[in-house]
């Protein structure tokens, strides 16, 4: 699943595509009711809060997608190819277009549904209005190891299971200690790490969690293997030990 730089880093594109022109929106695969509703409209601006994706438009309204698993975005030249069965929409004008498809949500919402799925997140590291203070406190009141809690959007919004396990691992806490027996120092340790990751996932599309100066390579020129410590890896890039790899919840941890 795409985490939250992946979703700013796609409001940001689409703002350079179509950010206060008219597009035009359809439904290929026709399970997109509202698509004629914001047919021929200003898109007028796209943002993203965690893994959540939202296109404004001058109607008031707003198309909110969340990929899930499989969603993805295609981006085209004008004019585009014939769309594929499975795309949910495409949105074009004169200069470009973009195909969403296998996403989990894509649908029209109102400014108070907006707003109602933001207030059901935690904080995004990646927006500027973000307060730390309330994923601690959220982190207080969970009753799970912090390797779940880190999971949870409730809890902190745009982090997943790439993040979640390179940031266990660099301050050095197991993925069962409880959420609320973290020190609070350790927490804002933790956040700070994050937002320089997730701005720099945003910005240049890609994870890197290492230290250059460790690899002896700069960010642009690392290998997949080189960016990361310990995700999808067999041993510890610091004392080669073996990594145990499990199931939680779900997820490999």
């Amino acid at each position: 699943m795409p985490e939250g730089h992946t979703l700013h880093r796609l409001a940001r594109d689409h703002d350079d595509l179509f950010a206060g022109t008219t597009v035009l929106v359809t439904s290929p695969q026709q399970k997109f009711d509202g698509a004629d509703l914001v047919n021929g409209r200003v898109l007028e601006r796209s943002h993203a809060y965690g893994k959540h994706l939202f296109h404004d438009y001058d109607t008031g309204q707003s198309v909110h997608v969340h990929l899930g698993l499989f969603g993805r975005f295609f981006r085209h030249d004008t004019p585009p190819p014939t769309p594929r069965d499975t795309c949910r929409m495409r949105v074009a004008n004169g200069g470009a277009a973009i195909d969403l498809v296998g996403a989990t949500a894509c649908e029209l919402v109102t400014p108070d549904e907006v707003a109602a799925i933001i207030d059901r997140l935690g904080p995004d590291p990646l927006r500027p209005d973000a307060d730390p203070d309330k994923a601690w406190a959220a982190l207080q009141r969970r009753r799970v190891g912090i390797g779940r809690a880190l999971m949870d959007q409730a809890v902190l919004a745009g982090v997943g299971n790439v993040f979640r396990a390179e940031i266990l691992y660099v301050h050095g806490l197991h993925p069962e200690v409880p959420a609320a027996e973290v020190p609070r120092a350790t927490w804002e340790s933790m956040w700070d790490t994050l937002v320089e990751w997730l701005r720099y996932g945003a910005r240049y599309n890609r994870i890197v969690t290492t230290d250059p100066d460790d690899i002896g390579r700069p960010r642009s020129r690392m290998t997949r293997d080189q960016r990361v410590h310990v995700y999808k890896r067999e041993h510890c890039r610091a004392c080669g030990t073996e990594i145990r790899r499990w199931d939680l919840a779900g997820r490999w941890a």
